[in-house]
């Protein structure tokens, strides 16, 4: 099964890192929730209080197999403050290790530089797209080998799917579609 890390911040966007872990722990993965905050009440973007499981700083790196980033306004707060998540994010790629983005969240993969050789995709206007090294993808959901990236909230469906897709392959994906009666199920 495999073992997901949700970093939760404050401001994040609700659907973007909710429903992402509600379909992902549906599909039989282990999400554990963690923040860089100093509370594990996580105040989301429409004001709902959540608990994380951890702190960042007490999850072993060794046991994650992924990370998952969700967009939301923090994203714009806290891009030039958040020095830990961008050590975090360069963690990840150096094992080679499944990054997923989503939204705004996008915006951190690339300062880390993670995205310099890759295609991806980005909520609309959330980057300076002129100072791109290519263009953005169009594409609700993208993979560019261990990069997933998604668009906004309403591609959240695709986002999960693809991370599914990505561990289990295109069947898994399908079976949790259509378990929650999702119009792209099979």
């Amino acid at each position: 099964m495999p073992k997901g890390l949700l970093v939760m911040s404050h401001n994040m966007e609700d659907v973007e890192s909710l429903a992402t872990r509600a379909l992902l722990k549906r599909a039989g993965f282990d999400i554990i929730t963690a923040t860089f905050e100093h509370t594990k009440l996580i105040t989301t973007a429409y004001d709902l209080q959540v608990y994380c499981d951890h702190y960042v700083r007490e999850v072993s790196l060794k046991t994650i197999d992924f990370l998952i980033i969700p967009g939301g306004p923090y994203v714009k707060e806290t891009i030039d403050q958040h020095d830990e998540l961008l050590t975090l994010i360069t963690y990840f790629q150096q094992k080679d290790k499944l990054i997923a983005a989503i939204c705004a969240g996008p915006r951190f993969l690339l300062k880390a530089g993670v995205l310099d050789d890759k295609a991806f995709t980005a909520f609309p206007g959330s980057l300076n797209e002129e100072t791109l090294k290519q263009p953005l993808k169009e594409d609700a959901v993208y993979q560019d080998g261990n990069i997933i990236t998604s668009k906004a909230a309403g591609t959240v469906y695709q986002f999960a799917s693809k991370i599914i897709e990505h561990f289990h392959g295109q069947k898994a994906a399908e079976t949790l579609l259509n378990s929650i009666y999702h119009p792209n199920g099979s």
